[in-house]
């Protein structure tokens, strides 16, 4: 098959959906490498995805006009779709092409969560009306729907409307690299790096309000856990408040902020860190549990949304806002070897579910099933 991308999350954006698309375009390249894959991207960078290469990739030329990159991913997209003879195109990020229905090529997107609505107070009132406008023309003009989770499929289906018929969950899978065994050395070389101690609890992910790292840090200091707390992520200014709450209560030594961590090293950390906290209040999907169990550090996360369904049995879970519970959960981990054992064991077992061959197969069949049924 011949199948084109919109590649720009996987050339643009660090984590997120810059993750999924890169794992998803190298898993299909690894797994499937006799199909064609073309990547369309309005802007053409390789720092973020180096495996550009192995790719067809295609990107507008320069222009005075300021919006034209943006312009040519929304509005002139699918004119270059309908000439280039695609048997398929994937929208990889909640959106598609303006006139995508009218091309004949048979179209899927995936969404990854409607936090937009779930959370209307955390985005401004133009951004919200920008990201339904570009979800509801997706859902309606796509051939299928790929939601990366029961929970965002539930919440199409209640918000959008959308046929439930028309929807498919495909758990996204993650990189290869947290399931490779890394040496001793190498792991005591990245604590090095950042100066960090030997025994800590970690959270990955942007520092924002919707994550709650401020709520971690609250329960490990007023449980008097004597632990320190890494937060590794893309600073925000939600980090201004986590640096207040550091300087009035003195915490300088026992916190670590790391905003600019590069996907290599992450294994390291999981594997280093006694247990990764990940309280969201929200989540489409929860991509940092699934890679802290593949490294098989034990996980505790909120128990609400998409958590519980990615976590399965093999995590501890909490109510978000319950902070003197989280404390418990952390306490009972560090304390008791046995039980962290259990959980790594049981953590381990259960990445397995999100290895990128499972994820690119079920997502290989599902191409063939839209392309078929357009033919």
């Amino acid at each position: 098959m011949k199948i084109g991308f919109d590649a720009k999350r996987a050339f643009l954006n660090k984590a997120g959906l810059g993750n999924y698309s890169r794992n998803t375009l190298m898993g299909l390249m690894k797994y499937h490498p006799q199909h064609q894959y073309l990547l369309y991207t309005p802007e053409f960078r390789t720092d973020l995805f180096k495996e550009y290469p192995f790719f067809e990739t295609i990107h507008p030329a320069g222009s005075a006009f300021p919006f034209y990159k943006s312009f040519w991913r929304t509005f002139l997209l699918s004119g270059k779709i309908r000439k280039e003879g695609l048997d398929l195109f994937h929208g990889l990020s909640n959106e598609l092409p303006a006139g995508i229905h009218r091309t004949k090529v048979p179209s899927v997107v995936t969404i990854h969560d409607l936090i937009f609505m779930n959370f209307p107070g955390l985005y401004k009132a133009v951004d919200r009306k920008i990201y339904f406008e570009k979800v509801r023309y997706a859902c309606h003009a796509s051939g299928r729907i790929i939601a990366t989770s029961r929970q965002t499929r539930n919440d199409l289906i209640y918000h959008l409307n959308v046929d439930p018929l028309k929807v498919e969950v495909i758990y996204q899978g993650i990189s290869e690299r947290f399931f490779l065994n890394h040496y001793m050395e190498d792991t005591d070389q990245v604590l090095k790096r950042y100066r960090l101690p030997s025994r800590f609890i970690l959270t990955v992910g942007t520092i924002e309000p919707r994550k709650n790292q401020l709520g971690v840090l609250r329960a490990i200091h007023r449980g008097n856990l004597d632990i320190p707390y890494v937060i590794v992520g893309k600073s925000t200014m939600y980090t201004e408040l986590i640096m207040e709450y550091i300087e009035k209560h003195g915490l300088h030594n026992r916190v670590f902020i790391l905003t600019n961590v590069p996907d290599f090293e992450l294994p390291a950390l999981y594997q280093k860190a006694e247990c990764m906290v990940y309280l969201s209040h929200y989540e489409g999907f929860g991509l940092p549990i699934v890679e802290a169990m593949a490294c098989g550090c034990p996980v505790i996360t909120s128990s609400v949304s998409s958590l519980p369904e990615i976590g399965g049995e093999a995590v501890l879970y909490c109510n978000p806002d319950d902070e003197e519970a989280l404390a418990n959960l952390v306490s009972r981990v560090i304390e008791n070897p046995a039980l962290a054992k259990d959980m790594s064991r049981k953590g381990k077992k259960r990445a397995w579910d999100f290895h990128p061959e499972n994820h690119v197969e079920a997502l290989m069949d599902f191409y063939r099933k839209v392309a078929d049924h357009d033919e």
